[in-house]
C-alpha cells in the first residue's frame, strides 16, 4: 500500500524480546512427535504385546535363553517400527513445511517474507485478498478490506474492517475476502482468540478415507478370526497336556502368525511416501487420502486463466466509445483514451493481485507524462468489491479541492446494464466485444459516475454510470497444453472448463488447446436456470462453462459427483473455496493461487502446471496397484504360516510344533520391509495411465483377491506339508524336518516376492523392472538364513539341524514350485488387470 512506508518495523532485539515475552506464533499441537511418542506407539502394537506375553511365559517355564531371545526380537521389531514410522513422519513434516504460508512483514525499514511461525507481537504485516490472517491484529490502514470470520462466528457474510483511532480487530485463522491492509500483530499462538475458543482446524481429526476403512475392516476381521483360533488351540492343547504355559505358548505362536500387522503399516507408508515423491516433483498433497483418490479421478474441472493459459495478461487493445475507435498503439493516446485508461486503473487495487490490474497500472505509468501513479494525490473514500452477476467493482476517490472521481470496471454486460446507452453505442460496444473475443482476448468494460451526493447506495449498480469503453487483454495458451489434454483423454479422464470469462473468448482458447466438445457453451446464469434433473443430464455432455460465479461452480461440482464422477477441480481465488472443498480433489495453484484457495484444496501444483496432474494421477494409480499387491503378498505368505502352526497342533502330528515364536518373528522381520518398502518402490507398469480410472466404490481387497491370495498360500502350505510327510516317512529327526520346512518357506517367500510384483507381467519382466530395493531385501533374507544354519548357537536356538545338500535342494525346489505355477496362470490369462 502507498502509505506503508510511514511505519517502522521491529528491530532484531525487539523481535527477540517480544518472542521471549509472548511466545511463538504456534498453536499447541497434540504431542504426536518425538522419539518417545514413536517408541510408545511401537510398544503398543499387537505384535509387540504378543511377544511380551511370550517372554513372560518363557520366564515362567524357566526357559531363560528363549526369553532373552524374545527380548532381543522385541528390540528388533520395535526398531523396524521406529525406522518406518520416522521415515513416514519425516515425509509428513516436509509436506507441512512446504504448505506453511509466508507473509510480508516490516522489519526495521525493509519488507521481508516470513513464515507465520516467525511473527511476533508488534510486527507490522501487509495482508491482502486471498490470505489467512496469521495472528490476532489491529488494522492500521485499509483499502476495501473485508474478512470472512465464519471459523469463529459461523456467519459467512464478509465483515468490513476499518482503521482509525479505535481500529477493528482481526483474528487469527479468518479469511481475507477483499482488499488489502497494513496491520499490527497484537496476539500470537495460544493467546489468540482462535486458541481460546479451541476452534483450530488443525485439531479436528481427519475422517477415515474409504481405503482406510476397508483396510481397518480387513485387519479387524483377521484379528477376530485369530482370537477365535487362539482360544480353540489353547483349549485343545491344554485339554491334552494340562500344561498351561506350554498350551498358551502354542496358541500365542498361532496368533502371531495370523495377525496381519503389516497391512496398516504398509498403508501409512505407501500414502506418506507417495505424497513425498509427488512433493519432489512440485506437487504438494495435503491430505493422505488424496493420494488414493487420484487414481480414481474421472473428471478434471479447470479454470482458464493461468491454468490453461500463461497468465501473462498483455493489454492488446482498447475501444474508446467516444469516437468509437479501436486502439492498439499505446505510445500516444488521445484525451479520451487516456481518460479510459485512467479510470481503469482507479477501479483497480492499489497493490494489485490480479495480473490484468497490474498490467493496466504498468501501461498507465509508462504512458503518463508525469510518470506518477494514477492515484497520486487521491484518497479513497469508498470501495465496492468485485461482486454481482456478472461482476463489477467501483472505487470512489477524493482529490484536492473536493474533486471526486468514481471509477468502475467489470464484465461488459454488467456495466452496459448499469449505463444508459443509445442504440448506436450499444451496438458499437457489442461489435467491439465480438471483435476482441473472437481473437481470444479477455475484455473488461470501464466507466465513470458523476454522482455528487454523500449518501452512497448500498449497491454499486445503483450509481449512475457512464460507459467509457473497453480494454482487452491477451493471455496465450501454455505451450504443450494440447499434449496434456491428450494425456488426460488417454487416461479416461474428462476435462471441463469452468471460467468467469466471456463465452467467445473461452471457446477460442478451448479450440486452441484441443479441448473436446466445444460446440456448445453454457453460462453460469443458464446453468442455474436448469432444474436438478436437467442439470444432471447436461453436465455430462457440456465441457465449457463460461461466466461462472461461485454458486454456479459449486452446483456443477455437486452435479458431477451426483452422477458418480470423481471430480478434481483447479482454483486460485477466494471465490473458488466452496467448489474446491466440494470437489473430491481440490487443486490450488502454487504461484497464482490465493492462500484461501491453497487452504481449501487437497493438492497444490507449485509450478501452476496442469501437466502435473497427469503425473499425480499416474502416481495415484501406481500406489493403489502396489498397495493391493502388497496386501495380496501379506495374505498369501501368512496363510502357510497359519496352517503350519494350526494343523500339526490340531491333528496331533508326530512333530506338533513346527514353528515357535522365534520362527514367526524371523518371518515378520522379512515380511515387514518387503511389503512396506519393496512394494512401495515398484515403478508403474507399462500402459497404466492408458487404463480407465478404477471405480471409487471398488474394494482394494475383495473376495476374489482374498480367495486367490489364500489359494497361493494354500499352494505353498501344500508343498511344505509334502516336505513334512516325506521327511516323516524317511524317519528324519525333528530338527532336520523343521529345517527342510523352514528352507522351503524361505524359498517360497523369495519366489512370491518376485512373482507378485505384477499380476500381468511375466517373471522375466518383473526381474527387469527397476527396483533395486527388492534385490537388497532378498540378499538380506538369504544372508541371514545362511547365518542361522552356519552359526551353531543360532541353529540350536531355532531348533534346526542342517540337512544334507540333496534335502536342501529338494526343499528349495518344492518352495519355488509352490509359487511359480502362478507364472503359468498369468501366461494363460493374458492381460488380467490387477
Amino acid at each position: 500500500m502507498k502509505d506503508s512506508l510511514k511505519y517502522s518495523g521491529l528491530t532484531h532485539d525487539q523481535v527477540e524480546a517480544s518472542r521471549k515475552q509472548h511466545g511463538q506464533n504456534m498453536l499447541k499441537k497434540p504431542k504426536s512427535s518425538g522419539l518417545w511418542f514413536i517408541l510408545k506407539a511401537a510398544l503398543v502394537e499387537p505384535m509387540l504385546m504378543l511377544l511380551v506375553a511370550a517372554v513372560i511365559i518363557y520366564f515362567s517355564m524357566g526357559s531363560i535363553r528363549e526369553a532373552v531371545i524374545m527380548l532381543v526380537a522385541i528390540g528388533l521389531v520395535a526398531t523396524i517400527s521406529i525406522i518406518q514410522e520416522s521415515r513416514t513422519r519425516r515425509a509428513l513434516v516436509s509436506l507441512e513445511n512446504f504448505t506453511s504460508p509466508a507473509y510480508r512483514v516490516l522489519r526495521g525499514q525493509a519488507w521481508t517474507l516470513l513464515k507465520s511461525e516467525a511473527l511476533v507481537v508488534g510486527d507490522i504485516v501487509a495482508l491482502e485478498e486471498g490470505t489467512l490472517v496469521p495472528a490476532d491484529a489491529s488494522v492500521l490502514s485499509a483499502d476495501d478490506f473485508s474478512v470472512n470470520e465464519s471459523i469463529l462466528t459461523g456467519e459467512s457474510m464478509p465483515v468490513y474492517k476499518l482503521a482509525g483511532s479505535s481500529p477493528d480487530p482481526l483474528f487469527a485463522g479468518t479469511q481475507i475476502t477483499s482488499g488489502q491492509a497494513i496491520c499490527r500483530i497484537t496476539a500470537v499462538g495460544g493467546a489468540t482468540r482462535l486458541a481460546h475458543i479451541g476452534s483450530s482446524i488443525a485439531s479436528i481429526p481427519a475422517a477415515k478415507s474409504v481405503l482406510q476403512a476397508q483396510i481397518r475392516r480387513l485387519v479387524r476381521d483377521m484379528a477376530i478370526i485369530g482370537a477365535v483360533i487362539f482360544v480353540a488351540i489353547w483349549a485343545i492343547r491344554f485339554a491334552r497336556s494340562g500344561d498351561l504355559p506350554e498350551s498358551l505358548l502354542g496358541a500365542l505362536t498361532l496368533a502371531m502368525s495370523i495377525l496381519p500387522e503389516e497391512i496398516p503399516v504398509a498403508f501409512t507408508t505407501f500414502m506418506a511416501l507417495g505424497a513425498y515423491r509427488l512433493m519432489k516433483q512440485g506437487i504438494i498433497v495435503k491430505q493422505m487420502q488424496t493420494v488414493e483418490a487420484l487414481g480414481s479421478a474421472t473428471v478434471i474441472c479447470t479454470d482458464k486463466t493461468g491454468t490453461l493459459t500463461e497468465n501473462k495478461m498483455s493489454l492488446c487493445g482498447m475501444f474508446v466509445l467516444n469516437g468509437r475507435k479501436f486502439i492498439t498503439d499505446f505510445s500516444s493516446l488521445s484525451a479520451s483514451a487516456t481518460q479510459l485508461l485512467y479510470h481503469a486503473v482507479l477501479a483497480s487495487e492499489i497493490s494489485p493481485f490480479d495480473p490484468m490490474e497490474a498490467e493496466l497500472q504498468r501501461v498507465f505509468e509508462k504512458t503518463s507524462p508525469t510518470g506518477l501513479p494514477a492515484y497520486d494525490g487521491l484518497t479513497m473514500l469508498l470501495g465496492y468489491p468485485l461482486e454481482g452477476k456478472p461482476p463489477m467493482m467501483t472505487h470512489i476517490w477524493q482529490g484536492k479541492e473536493s474533486q471526486r472521481i468514481i471509477a468502475v470496471k467489470g464484465a461488459p454486460e454488467a456495466l452496459m446494464n448499469a449505463s444508459p446507452l443509445s442504440a448506436e453505442d450499444h451496438a458499437s460496444l457489442l461489435n467491439a466485444i465480438d471483435t476482441f473475443t473472437s481473437k481470444g482476448f479477455r475484455v473488461l468494460a470501464v466507466g465513470k459516475s458523476d454522482f455528487q451526493g454523500t449518501d452512497f447506495p448500498d449497491n454499486q449498480q445503483s450509481l449512475p454510470f457512464q460507459t467509457l469503453g473497453l480494454v482487452a487483454f491477451y493471455d496465450p495458451p501454455k505451450a504443450g497444453m494440447k499434449q496434456v489434454l491428450e494425456s488426460f483423454y488417454h487416461a479416461g479422464v474428462k476435462v471441463k472448463i469452468l471460467t468467469g470469462d466471456n463465452p467467445v473468448t473461452t471457446a477460442y482458447i478451448a479450440r486452441q488447446i484441443g479441448l473436446r466438445g466445444t460446440d456448445r457453451i453454457v453460462t453460469g446464469e443458464q446453468m442455474m436456470a436448469l432444474d436438478d434433473n436437467a442439470l444432471l443430464k447436461e453436465v455430462d455432455t457440456i465441457t465449457v462453462f463460461a461466466r461462472m460465479f461461485p454458486e454456479a461452480k459449486l452446483r456443477v461440482i455437486r452435479a458431477l459427483k451426483a452422477r458418480g464422477e470423481i471430480v478434481a477441480m483447479t482454483g486460485d481465488g477466494v471465490n473458488d473455496g466452496p467448489a474446491l472443498k466440494a470437489a473430491d480433489i481440490g487443486i490450488a495453484m502454487g504461484r497464482k493461487g490465493t492462500e484461501i484457495a491453497r487452504q481449501a484444496s487437497a493438492l497444490i501444483l507449485l509450478n501452476d502446471d496442469l501437466g502435473g496432474m497427469v503425473t499425480a494421477i499416474e502416481s495415484g494409480r501406481r500406489i493403489y496397484v502396489n498397495l493391493r499387491n502388497a496386501i495380496r503378498y501379506i495374505v498369501a505368505i501368512h496363510t502357510p504360516l497359519i496352517l503350519l502352526v494350526f494343523l500339526p497342533l490340531a491333528l496331533s502330528w508326530t512333530y506338533p510344533v513346527i514353528f515357535d515364536p522365534v520362527h514367526i518373528i524371523f518371518f515378520e522381520l522379512i515380511m515387514g520391509p518387503t511389503c512396506s518398502i519393496v512394494y512401495e518402490n515398484e515403478p508403474a507398469r507399462t500402459g497404466l495411465l492408458k487404463e480407465k480410472p478404477r471405480p471409487a466404490t471398488s474394494r482394494i481387497f475383495g473376495l476374489n483377491e482374498l480367495a486367490f491370495s489364500i489359494l497361493q498360500g494354500v499352494a505353498i502350505a501344500t508343498a511344505l506339508i509334502l516336505i513334512y510327510q516325506i521327511a516323516i516317512k524317511a524317519h528324519q529327526p525333528e530338527g532336520t524336518t523343521r529345517a527342510m520346512i523352514f528352507i522351503g518357506l524361505i524359498s517360497a517367500n523369495i519366489a512370491l516376492t518376485i512373482t507378485n510384483r505384477s499380476y500381468q507381467g511375466s517373471l522375466g519382466e518383473s526381474l527387469k523392472a527397476d527396483n533395486k530395493l527388492i534385490f537388497y531385501t532378498l540378499a538380506f533374507t538369504i544372508l541371514f538364513t545362511a547365518l542361522i544354519f552356519l552359526i551353531p548357537a543360532v541353529s540350536e536356538l531355532f531348533r534346526l539341524s542342517m540337512p544334507d545338500t540333496g534335502k536342501v535342494l529338494f526343499s528349495i525346489g518344492c518352495g519355488m514350485a509352490s509359487v511359480l505355477w502362478f507364472e503359468i496362470y498369468k501366461l494363460l490369462m493374458g492381460n488380467t488387470k490387477t
